[in-house]
């Protein structure tokens, strides 16, 4: 099984500059706690992230007025992508590896086409597989060291 099968296809982008009330409402909207931030509109090319973690721990608690802010403020970057036709088994790896829970899916121009989440792989893998992810990327001593909260 490969990426493609299983992702959220098309997701909702922000650039740098969306505010970052824009960036929430649209995470409420679509029912999602990540979205892809993009250097534009037009190519799509994936520079960052935005995470409803990363909105409380870089401007809630720092005392920060989220209303002032831009996705551009809170990002996390450089970001972990995915290919489409990466198989599940590889995808998982790299989720493991970099210790995220949701990467943007990337075609071969790096265009965001999707974006892949352990959700996503829980509905569509074997048991085992999804215990090992979740179990892997959830690790204490991991979670601490990490350099992107996604």
């Amino acid at each position: 099984m490969k990426v493609r099968e299983i992702m959220t296809s098309n997701p909702a982008c922000c650039t740098r500059e969306t505010p970052l009330s824009e960036v929430a409402r649209t995470m409420v909207d679509r029912d999602c706690g990540q979205i892809p931030v993009v250097d534009n509109f037009s190519s799509r090319k994936v520079v960052g992230v935005v995470t409803d973690r990363d909105i409380v721990c870089r401007a809630v608690a720092q005392g920060q007025n989220p209303v002032e802010m831009s996705a551009g403020d809170v990002m996390s970057s450089p970001v972990v992508t995915v290919e489409p036709d990466a198989k599940i088994e590889e995808c998982c790896r790299t989720l493991e590896d970099r210790q995220v829970r949701r990467a943007p899916v990337t075609d071969e121009s790096g265009q965001c086409c999707g974006i892949v989440s352990l959700a996503d792989i829980a509905q569509s893998a074997p048991d085992e597989v999804t215990a090992e992810v979740v179990k892997t990327i959830s690790q204490p001593e991991t979670r601490a060291t990490r350099t992107l909260v996604l």
